[in-house]
């Protein structure tokens, strides 16, 4: 998809900052953390959410987890801990229809869902 940005950012179209990579997945440093450490972590084939990532290739879905996992423990969040989120949909702030998860950490991160 030429007009996704996250399949553009695979492509080597836009630059990113490259934490971790694989074959199938891309880990970058968000440009708008929202914590100390904010990584996203994408499968460079383009699937539109979580949902449809899993139901098409759940080897990929799980690769994904595992990438991000290995970044937490680079980014030295293993034992302090960190969160690992998918938005999935407009209720949610997705703001980019590219299956992603962000890895969280470096500080407390409070309660999941403000009231």
């Amino acid at each position: 998809m030429t007009d996704c940005l996250f399949c553009r950012i695979v492509a080597g179209e836009i630059p990113s900052t490259r934490v971790h990579e694989t074959d199938d997945v891309l880990a970058f440093r968000d440009i708008n953390p929202k914590a100390p450490v904010h990584v996203l972590v994408i499968p460079k084939a383009h699937h539109d959410d979580v949902a449809a990532m899993a139901a098409a290739d759940p080897g990929l879905a799980g690769a994904v987890l595992a990438v991000a996992g290995a970044v937490a423990a680079a980014e030295g969040l293993a034992e302090s801990g960190f969160r690992v989120l998918f938005n999935t949909g407009p209720d949610s702030g997705m703001e980019v229809a590219h299956a992603h998860a962000h890895v969280l950490g470096g500080r407390p991160l409070g309660a999941m869902v403000g009231r």
